[in-house]
């Protein structure tokens, strides 16, 4: 038998082994359309609006938007699915080989035909940059995340109790990272990993504080509103990074904290303790995730040169390290060519909420409320990419570039 002929037989067979695991999947682990607002239809759909609210943990998220073709493509074989896995810009980066996608191709199916279901896709009638998106993305990333914390866990003793692996996720506002920690998340408790998701907007200040900011910094456009270092609780970042690190036994349980984007007309504010979702130990991973994570502070002059607003949030930065950064154990950082994506993105997103007739900014207002990041990422990007996150190691760090339809690519 060719060898091609040997490879397609035995991917055929894991096929029925992958489908066999789906009937036993609970209904649960799927979102109802009932229980979403909105249309309900998938971001990698016609109209490209994922669950115009995602909650994730009693996060709710959205609307979440790309741009995708719509002319589909039949998956015609296994054997035309492991090729087009193997094509992926992150397999080698996420330690994979050809070979290892061989042996867990069963792996490869399962979860695709689960996120499929998440999305509300048709498997076998996937669009290129869904394909993309699934196969050459989220578990090319879900692999290796699970390589993490099997190196995490090997570092502790039998009986031990293993505190979570802690995932930071740095990525600019409109990439896609809350979608793809969503399907990490829903990845890891597929799998039967207990995981928490956690935001750096979780951590802003209140109302009340964020308007002391304000009168504090007269002028300066860059704290005027939440957002910037110096915008967020950092007691109550400490506190709850080191809390949800020893929910490593059963029983064991905490809030954590959430913040109302809505309140104030916009302007926002902590949502009530009431409403905080409860999550319970022992948990494997956390996945923490913001688009200013890992910033490291820069010499006076540098961030001057950039914008004399930002020497202030350049200070602030400094206590970020020991609030955020020292927590994390494994990175992920999502690599844009481009800071003024951000634009078109976000751009995207408020056009389309104005065509279903729900509010939506201006273009205009877009244009104000991203010149505010702007300054930040253009300061500390180039050292994000070029040196890693603050603190990071280099053998626990995932870089992901991507394009401006959010897909990775080789890129350097």
């Amino acid at each position: 038998m060719a060898a091609d002929d040997s490879l397609h037989s035995t991917l055929y067979q894991t096929t029925a082994t992958a489908k066999s695991k789906l009937s036993f999947m609970p209904s649960q682990m799927f979102p109802q359309r009932s229980h979403l607002s909105g249309g309900g239809c998938s971001w990698m759909q016609d109209d490209s609006a994922f669950y115009d609210n995602v909650a994730t943990n009693g996060r709710t998220r959205g609307p979440l938007h790309s741009v995708f073709p719509t002319t589909p493509a039949q998956v015609s074989s296994v054997n035309d699915l492991y090729e087009f896995i193997c094509k992926g810009p992150l397999i080698s980066k996420t330690n994979l080989t050809p070979e290892k996608v061989s042996e867990s191709i069963d792996k490869w199916l399962l979860y695709g035909s689960q996120l499929c279901r998440l999305f509300q896709l048709n498997e076998l009638f996937l669009t290129e940059p869904q394909k993309v998106r699934i196969y050459h993305y989220y578990i090319p990333v879900f692999l290796w995340c699970e390589q993490e914390i099997s190196h995490h866990n090997s570092m502790f003793q039998e009986g031990d109790d293993i505190p979570p692996l802690v995932i930071g996720f740095s990525a600019p506002q409109g990439c896609g990272k809350t979608t793809l920690v969503f399907a990490l998340d829903f990845l890891f408790r597929m799998t039967g990993r207990n995981s928490a998701t956690i935001s750096i907007d979780d951590f802003y200040l209140t109302a009340e504080d964020q308007a002391k900011l304000r009168d504090s910094n007269p002028g300066n456009a860059l704290l005027e509103f939440r957002g910037n270092a110096g915008s967020h609780d950092l007691s109550l970042s400490i506190e709850t990074l080191t809390a949800l690190g020893k929910l490593t036994k059963e029983g064991m349980k905490i809030k954590l904290p959430r913040y109302d984007k809505s309140a104030y007309n916009g302007r926002g504010d902590r949502a009530d303790p009431s409403t905080w979702p409860e999550v319970e130990g022992p948990l494997t991973v956390v996945l923490f995730e913001g688009w200013m994570l890992g910033f490291k502070p820069l010499p006076a002059e540098a961030v001057k040169a950039v914008d004399l607003q930002l020497e202030t949030v350049n200070k602030n930065l400094e206590a970020y390290y020991d609030a955020w950064d020292r927590f994390i154990n494994s990175w992920i950082v999502i690599k844009i060519q481009d800071p003024s994506c951000v634009y078109q993105w976000r751009l995207q997103a408020e056009i389309a909420m104005r065509a279903d007739g729900k509010p939506g900014m201006s273009d205009e207002e877009v244009m104000d409320f991203v010149s505010r990041y702007l300054p930040a990422y253009k300061a500390y990007l180039p050292t994000l990419y070029s040196k890693g996150p603050n603190g990071s190691n280099p053998e626990h760090l995932l870089v992901v570039e991507i394009d401006e339809g959010r897909n990775p690519i080789l890129g350097n």
